[in-house]
């Protein structure tokens, strides 16, 4: 692999495994806040073990992702020096936001939350969890709008072959952001709404196994037991409550994004339905057999629905939807054949320009992104169905399909973001079709790359972060397990009755 490819391995592979605890935590964030207020307007006792239980596992996940997050940070001088060197005018702004508004305050009020509980007033206390979870997600929105600045520039002019801000409001209500906000915070409930799901499940089973299994009376005989698989219950219900809504979400918002993605990248959806030639009306692609990766699509064989895409694409029946092959033709009249005969292009310079993005990638990961969710949204309707009027699951098979379940949303949020990165190349800075944007503000990734960097310094880098990451996942995998398994339990205080009278004993503990 030359310096390119390594370099786009270890965003990747970072980028990646840091999104695995964002939408968790913003999810979680959000419905941990809920469980609080009910147990504020309430005073219902379970819904206090429901907003320490599942604030527990929220907060190690906070912090895994704090701590994955920082190296983002790193890759830009690392390893992608060119690239914020061009960017830099634009993105201050929106990650200075994110830095001081959005992260500072989260950090501040998780922090009051965290050390608060018999300090504060339960309404100053409630009123933290809002400020930080509503935080994560402000913070998600200015991460977002220089994302989609990437796809779409905006609110910027060319000063000496480089884009300088010139409106930040622009930027911040790029239509690119306002449909893509919406997609990524319904996607964090799904997340978090199957995490809710195979948790509780695992939880009923344990408390079957460990009481009605051995006596049939035990469970009726300890109210606190009862108490505890009445959590799992109302949380189960919770969670696949927020799946079916988040689901229904991320269809509507997943609507309009693909439409504006068909006007502002026509190219990367186009290899998302390994639509080589222009077509009217235009089918959409089930799935398909064949070689995907050839742009001709000669030995492509699919099963499509007819009409469906040139609805996906401009909204109705019957309108055309340009192909790879006729796209090919536009963007190179556009931007030319060839990269500039640069040095700063690196092996690049002088060589063809192949726009069409990994055909297999885009279109199978766009594919996994449509059927996890669907997954996901299937688990959710069947968990209302079986837990309808204080019904509890049973059978073998429950308990290990909810727990796989909770892979779902996780990996439909995953490839969602592959297919997104993956369809913009061969530019980290996308080219503007649309009037309302700057002619020829674009950026090629193989000009993005830090040109001071050897190979073997980024291959050692990618082993190196790879690794620790991997470290990481067993650390946070281990505290989530452990804590799961000690149940409400492990993070309840206990009964005022059950301290002790001695102060002094007391003070010292």
């Amino acid at each position: 692999m030359d310096l390119l490819d390594i370099a786009r391995w270890q965003f990747g592979i970072t980028t990646v495994y840091h999104f695995l605890m964002v939408p968790l935590t913003i999810g979680m964030a959000v419905l941990v806040a809920g469980m609080q207020t009910a147990w504020y307007r309430t005073g219902n006792r379970r819904y206090l073990k429901m907003t320490k239980f599942w604030g527990k596992l929220m907060l190690i996940n906070f912090a895994m992702g704090v701590v994955t997050g920082i190296v983002q940070e790193f890759q830009f001088g690392m390893s992608w020096s060119a690239y914020s060197r061009f960017v830099g005018d634009v993105f201050g702004a929106p990650l200075a936001m994110e830095g001081l508004v959005a992260f500072f305050v989260e950090s501040t009020f998780l922090g009051l939350w965290i050390f608060g509980w018999d300090r504060l007033s339960k309404g100053v206390h409630l009123a933290c969890a809002w400020a930080f979870s509503l935080a994560t997600i402000a913070s998600a929105y200015f991460i977002l709008a220089a994302n989609s600045w990437m796809q779409h520039p905006v609110g910027i002019e060319l000063v000496d072959g480089r884009p300088r801000l010139t409106s930040i409001w622009a930027v911040l209500t790029n239509n690119t952001v306002l449909a893509a906000f919406p997609h990524t915070v319904f996607g964090c409930f799904a997340v978090a709404g199957s995490f809710l799901i195979g948790i509780s499940a695992w939880q009923i089973w344990k408390h079957h196994r460990d009481t009605v299994g051995k006596d049939p009376d035990l469970a009726n005989r300890d109210e606190e037991r009862n108490d505890d698989r009445k959590v799992w219950h109302g949380s189960m219900r919770l969670g696949a409550w927020v799946g079916v809504i988040a689901f229904a979400g991320l269809a509507i918002s997943g609507d309009i994004q693909g439409k504006l993605m068909f006007e502002q990248q026509p190219m990367k959806m186009a290899s998302a339905e390994a639509l080589c030639h222009s077509e009217a009306p235009a089918s959409f692609s089930v799935f398909a057999i064949g070689d995907v990766a050839r742009p001709d699509c000669e030995n492509v064989k699919s099963l499509t629905v007819p009409y469906i895409l040139s609805y996906l694409a401009n909204g109705d029946l019957h309108s055309e939807v340009k192909g790879v092959q006729q796209l090919l033709g536009e963007y190179q009249a556009a931007y030319g054949t060839h990269y500039p005969d640069d040095p700063r292009m690196g092996v690049f310079a002088g060589q063809p320009i192949d726009y069409v993005p990994n055909l297999p990638a885009t279109y199978w990961g766009f594919r996994f992104m449509i059927g996890f969710g669907g997954i996901a949204a299937l688990g959710a309707v069947a968990v209302l169905w079986l837990t309808r009027r204080g019904r509890y699951p049973k059978g073998r098979w429950w308990t290990p399909l909810a727990l796989l379940s909770i892979a779902t949303p996780f990996l439909g949020n995953s490839f969602g973001w592959i297919f997104t990165e993956l369809g913009r190349q061969p530019f980290v800075v996308a080219p503007n079709p649309n009037p309302s944007g700057v002619d020829g503000v674009f950026m090629y990734t193989a000009s993005a790359v830090s040109a001071g960097v050897t190979p073997g310094e980024m291959l050692t880098s990618l082993i190196a972060l790879t690794a620790v990451y991997g470290v990481l996942a067993i650390v946070e995998i281990f505290l989530i397990v452990r804590f799961v398994r000690g149940g409400v339990a492990g993070v309840m205080p206990p009964e005022p009755e059950e301290k002790k009278s001695d102060e002094a004993l007391s003070f010292a503990y």
